[in-house]
């Protein structure tokens, strides 16, 4: 019997869209080029044997708090999924040893922002209650569908209650670059280094349009809802999915590289696969970057205005990961890092700056910025007893090498094993000045370059986590090209899902959990 829907990738958009027409009844078809589902949801034995690290994506704040994750994770829940949690989501640890912890606890933290500086706390305070009381309105734009007769109506309410010019005033602040907000907020030098490198986490910058607005909604979120972790990895919830799909009637096929879309008098078909195969289908969702769907999956359908959009579409910095296996848990020279799930090495607003200002040049950043997570303190499952592993993300990785900004690591323009490995040097060596004898209880440690990643995953341009830029641009109205409206387009039976699409990259699974709105879920 053929599928109503076929899904052609399996990342976080996939499954939820995936599960959601699963759970109304749809027969639904993922279709995966790897050898494994999940797209950047993976947890693999890459160091040693008993050490599970999630290779790429890891942190699961932003689907337990969208509607996605609402709708599904009763179901999920049935098949094991589950989250582990630390009150304290993430902290910043300066080059000098001075560190800040953010708890799920906000007076706690008005007051720990107070005492470094007075009326910080307050400030924090404004902040992450002005995105709580503004949420209907905020967490609708970023995560509803824009071109709807509901977000009309939303804006309408809007008006009303703040009048044309307010609401207008409304959207000047929520433009405000990240560096405005932080140096005009707060006259800690720490809290400012606490959010500074969160920008980056949004395919952003300090100086980016609205990268403000994005550091106060992060500050809410992981106060609200911590920095949690699936229980046994990233993998672990894929596997979640899995059996869910297989409880209602819906399949995952592994190494099945979709090689076009079926395209009849304007409507979708079905597909054709590498080899030959066609599978009929009234509907197809395609979680695919611009380049992929225009170059490739409809290169037989003439669609001038999208595969000119498509050609000038802009991927964003690569990610660079690197993970370790470790003999005991680290010692942190700084004290209250114990617990922290993700921990930023960073020194503020403009070491950030520095450092993604270099990688989108194409240098590898004298310093990078890095983001170090702790999943065996959520959840010990991850290594053997009294092990440890440590997850470090690059979010500033130039996508192709064109020089060193330190001028120490020799490149010849791509990322060859030998220029990872000495990049991965340079991380290592900022990393073991915060832990003590951390030489002494390294075991191993598994690099992943932008051009790693993408080889894993052809989705990720360049090494690019995100689905291209997200500078406003590219976003929001105008994700992934300027006239995209919804996900839909000239082929009728076709939506394009995934990060390259609104609501953009993460987690949440929205473009998926509004593509399967759309069908009726």
């Amino acid at each position: 019997m053929e599928p109503d829907h076929v899904i052609i990738g399996s990342g976080i958009n996939a499954l939820v869209a995936g599960a959601m027409l699963a759970l109304k009844g749809d027969r639904v078809l993922l279709l995966e080029r790897a050898a494994q589902p999940g797209g950047c949801l993976r947890t693999d034995e890459i160091t040693l044997p008993g050490f599970r690290h999630d290779v790429m994506a890891a942190t699961w704040v932003l689907f337990m708090t969208s509607p996605a994750g609402a709708a599904l994770g009763p179901h999920l829940a049935r098949h094991g999924f589950d989250y582990a949690h630390t009150p304290h989501p993430t902290a910043v640890l300066r080059p000098c040893g001075r560190s800040l912890v953010l708890t799920t606890d906000r007076a706690k933290n008005v007051a720990a922002f107070n005492a470094l500086e007075a009326g910080d706390g307050d400030a924090h305070a404004r902040d992450v209650g002005g995105v709580e009381a503004d949420a209907p309105f905020l967490f609708a734009l970023l995560g509803g569908a824009l071109w709807s007769w509901p977000m009309a109506k939303l804006f309408w309410g809007q008006v009303r209650r703040r009048g044309l010019r307010g609401l207008a005033a409304w959207f000047g602040r929520a433009l405000m670059p990240a560096r405005g907000w932080l140096e005009t907020t707060y006259a800690s030098p720490d809290i400012q280094a606490l959010y500074a490198p969160w920008v980056l986490h949004c395919g952003l910058t300090p100086e980016a349009t609205y990268s403000g607005q994005m550091g106060k909604v992060i500050a809410f979120a992981m106060e609200a809802a911590g920095a949690p972790v699936v229980k046994g990895g990233s993998g672990a919830g894929v596997a979640a999915f899995r059996a869910l799909f297989r409880e209602n009637g819906g399949e995952i096929r592994c190494n099945a590289d979709v090689d076009r879309i079926l395209v009849t008098d304007g409507h979708v078909r079905g597909v054709a696969l590498v080899g030959g195969e066609e599978i009929a289908c009234r509907s197809v969702l395609a979680s695919v970057a611009p380049g992929q769907l225009q170059e490739r999956l409809l290169r037989d359908v003439n669609l001038p205005e999208d595969t000119a959009a498509a050609r000038t579409f802009r991927h964003g910095r690569g990610n660079f990961q690197l993970h370790y296996a470790l003999d005991r848990h680290p010692e942190w020279l700084s004290p209250g890092l114990d617990d922290v799930a993700l921990i930023h090495l960073a020194d503020g607003i403009d070491s950030v700056s520095k450092s993604s200002n270099e990688a989108e040049r194409g240098l590898l950043p004298a310093t990078p910025t890095i983001c170090v997570g702790q999943p065996h303190r959520l959840d010990p499952s991850r290594c053997p007893e009294g092990k440890a592993i440590l997850w470090l993300q690059i979010p500033d990785a130039p996508r192709a090498v064109k020089g060193d900004a330190a001028g120490e690591i020799a490149t010849d323009g791509t990322w060859a094993e030998a220029t990872r490995e000495a990049f991965a040097d340079r991380i290592e060596a900022i990393l073991a000045r915060h832990i003590k004898d951390f030489d002494a209880i390294k075991l191993a440690r598994r690099a992943y370059s932008p051009a790693d990643l993408q080889t894993m995953n052809v989705n990720l341009v360049g090494g690019d986590p995100y689905g291209g830029s997200c500078t406003i641009d590219q976003f929001f109205l105008f994700r992934p090209y300027p006239h995209s409206t919804n996900g839909t387009g000239l082929v009728r039976g076709l939506r394009h899902i995934g990060a390259s699409t609104h609501p953009g990259p993460g987690l949440g699974g929205g473009s998926g959990f509004l593509a399967a709105k759309g069908l009726g879920a």
